[in-house]
């Protein structure tokens, strides 16, 4: 087994970490939380002071960390005390640029980095159930796999350096627009009468099914348990929707590509989190457009 280092220990970086070590793994574990080291060493990980300490001498160094700017400052610091040869496994979402420039500083200095964010949420990141959608060169990718392999149950390798982040993107940019699509529909179908499991029965076998309606309904006691049935609790905060989202349509733009349905969908998430609702799941984007939000002016 390997000396691993994680640098970010959130929701999802707890149980990714501890599912490393779970696989055998010496995991050196850093987070500037001391509540998620404290959780970290329960599940077997090593706690380090910082984000060096956990990396000296690894063999591959995984980050789960808020945003592009955090990478790159924690690279700085882990790439020279990485192991040679080392690979470095970025999991956070973050833009496509960022992720091509650190990696090509890493490969610069005979490192094997990889973009690999997440899909799946923390119930997956606890189980080892994420799927991971991985941008780097082949040699990476496959130093990269048995580690991913240990943290999820489906490892897909996207194409080169950045090809991860914007699979990420792109797929979250379709769950934000049809989520929200659901919702509408879902509070169309109330205030014309429609019965909620009844429409439900009908569009989850019809044309306009999708994931967002049969596995993550956003109408309490519908379909299979989801965070709506508590409250709109847990699952994957508006917040982070937003985020994902803002990236998808920055890159848009640097690309020049035309995405008019995923920019309304950054509007009405920001709409929900200017709302005070942010820290709720993102379906409660149901609730908010029941109560008036998303009107327009």
């Amino acid at each position: 087994m390997a000396r691993v280092a994680f640098i970010g220990l959130g929701n999802m970086g707890g149980g990714m970490a501890a599912n490393l070590a779970k696989a055998g793994h010496d995991v050196r574990a850093f987070d500037l939380s001391a509540d998620a080291l404290v959780r970290a060493e329960g599940a077997g990980c090593l706690r380090a002071d910082t984000a060096a300490a956990a990396a000296d001498g690894a063999e591959a160094i995984v980050t789960m960390l808020p945003a592009g700017r955090h990478v790159a400052e924690v690279y700085e610091a882990v790439c020279a005390v990485a192991a040679p040869g080392a690979v470095l496994i970025d999991s956070s979402t973050i833009d496509v640029a960022t992720a091509r420039e650190v990696a090509a500083r890493a490969s610069g200095l005979g490192l094997h980095p990889v973009d690999a964010p997440v899909s799946g949420g923390i119930a997956a990141a606890a189980s080892g159930a994420l799927t991971f959608m991985v941008g780097g060169s082949d040699q990476a990718f496959a130093l990269a796999e048995p580690y991913l392999s240990a943290m999820g149950r489906a490892v897909i390798h996207a194409g080169a350096p950045g090809a991860g982040q914007a699979a990420k993107i792109c797929n979250n940019m379709i769950l934000g627009a049809t989520m929200a699509a659901t919702c509408e529909a879902f509070l169309l179908a109330e205030r014309l009468g429609l019965d909620a499991q009844a429409f439900y029965d009908i569009a989850s076998v019809s044309s306009g099914q999708s994931w967002s309606m049969t596995s993550y309904c956003p109408v309490p006691g519908v379909g299979p348990e989801t965070p709506a049935d508590r409250d709109y609790q847990g699952g994957f905060a508006g917040a982070l929707m937003l985020k994902d989202l803002r990236l998808a349509v920055e890159a848009a733009h640097d690309a020049g590509s035309p995405v008019p349905m995923g920019d309304r969908a950054r509007q009405l998430y920001e709409a929900l989190a200017g709302a005070g609702e942010g820290g709720r799941d993102f379906s409660a984007l149901l609730p908010y457009l029941r109560g008036g939000g998303g009107a327009p002016a």
